[in-house]
């Protein structure tokens, strides 16, 4: 997922209302209808705190990208 556009598109699947933020929710749907019917709230909740930066509990294309962009 190194690649920008990648990322963006991924983003993008995650940010289920275009807002340019992924809340914990939005985060634990985008889990599910990516087949993960057991993924919940708070595993989501876990994730998004990880990887939030500024600490505003949503995360950023930036915040985003920049712990996509190593795996």
């Amino acid at each position: 997922m190194a690649h920008i556009d990648d990322a963006r598109k991924t983003f993008d699947k995650f940010d289920l209302d275009g807002d340019g933020y992924v809340t914990p929710a939005e985060f634990q749907q985008a889990m599910v209808e990516l087949g993960d019917r057991h993924y919940t709230v708070s595993l989501a909740e876990a994730v998004v705190k990880s990887r939030d930066d500024n600490g505003d509990g949503v995360l950023t294309f930036d915040e985003f990208y920049d712990k996509a962009k190593d795996l």
